[in-house]
């Protein structure tokens, strides 16, 4: 089987920029710590999920769906920029998301329905055990009415999507020859697994030099482990059947997923809000949050003191934080003290 090259639209504002955390840095006292500001990818196409679905998108629109169905947490980064590409686009969009329906409109929800977006709630079990089921029901409803459905996965995360942090890694390569500087290791947040699929594949694509570490905020090492072998399974039949990715290219650090997807515990909040008054950078608490909370807390226990120079990849979702800003307050009001 020859390699094949998925196309891609041109949705995001690339390349985002790579910033030095010199305050955050000096305070910390290990390695010099940069970001990747993917949270610039766009305004309201903000985040890592739009370099994903430039590839899944354009998929879509090959097999010329008229509505992209996914699925999410209520304030999922995913969901909303599925909604909004498929109204930039000229699709619909329909949302299958995880709990009851939200009594207020916030946050990424709020701009899922702005743009127009349908959505199907389930309970947490449903969706856990049958959400690739119900979306295929809710496709098959619009076959009905003559509308195509094009299935997008969870965050994207399938063998396709994983390109867009595949070619993400020739930007930043570009970037740090550039900069003059060598990222001894990038860490990245793990919630679906396809973004440090992606960075994998890139790796090995680019003959990158650099370690590719992420850091789990729900379930644990094992879990991800098997599903990033999935997704380079996916990759390795449909698109490089070379690719030598396997388990030893999975570098994850388990023990920070504190209470689970979406619950975040106060020293991860204290770590967000620690870092935006230092260098004026806004995480968000689902993902980049507790990933920079296990990253301090990786730095302090010196596992990381042979490396010079880290690149953290700012995924986006500040959309979420204002989801849940009144949960903030009190440490708001002890921050400012």
């Amino acid at each position: 089987m020859p390699i094949i090259e998925p196309q891609r639209l041109s949705l995001a504002q690339l390349p985002t920029p790579i910033q030095p955390l010199k305050r955050w840095s000096a305070d910390l006292g290990g390695p010099a710590l940069w970001i990747k500001r993917d949270d610039l990818t766009g305004m309201d196409l903000s985040g890592n999920k739009i370099r994903k679905l430039e590839y899944v998108a354009r998929a879509a629109l090959d097999a010329r769906a008229d509505v992209l169905i996914t699925c999410g947490a209520v304030q999922s980064n995913h969901a909303r920029a599925t909604a909004v590409t498929a109204a930039r686009l000229g699709l619909r969009s329909h949302l299958l998301l995880r709990g009851a329906q939200p009594d207020t409109l916030a946050g990424n929800f709020f701009l899922d329905r702005v743009v127009g977006a349908a959505v199907t709630y389930i309970s947490p079990e449903a969706y856990r055990d049958r959400r690739q089921e119900i979306m295929e029901e809710i496709a098959a409803g619009y076959a009905q009415k003559n509308q195509r459905a094009y299935i997008i996965p969870e965050g994207a995360s399938d063998g396709l999507g994983a390109f867009g942090y595949a070619e993400a890694v020739r930007e930043i390569r570009q970037q740090s020859a550039h900069l003059g500087i060598h990222f001894d290791a990038m860490v990245c947040a793990v919630g679906s697994g396809g973004t440090l699929a992606g960075l994998i594949l890139g790796k090995e694509r680019e003959s990158w030099e650099t370690e590719v570490i992420g850091i789990n905020i729900c379930d644990d090492a094992a879990y991800f482990t098997a599903r990033i072998l999935e997704i380079l399974d996916e990759v390795r039949r449909k698109y490089h059947p070379e690719l030598k990715a396997d388990a030893k290219s999975i570098h994850l650090i388990d023990g920070y997923a504190g209470e689970g997807y979406g619950k975040s515990r106060p020293e991860e909040l204290e770590t967000l809000i620690r870092l935006a008054q230092r260098e004026g950078v806004i995480l968000d608490p689902v993902y980049t949050g507790k990933a920079m909370h296990g990253l301090v807390q990786e730095i302090a226990k010196g596992h990381l003191r042979e490396m010079r120079n880290i690149l953290f990849l700012h995924s986006g979702g500040l959309f979420g934080l204002l989801g849940v800003s009144e949960s903030l307050r009190p440490l708001l009001e002890k921050s400012r003290g």
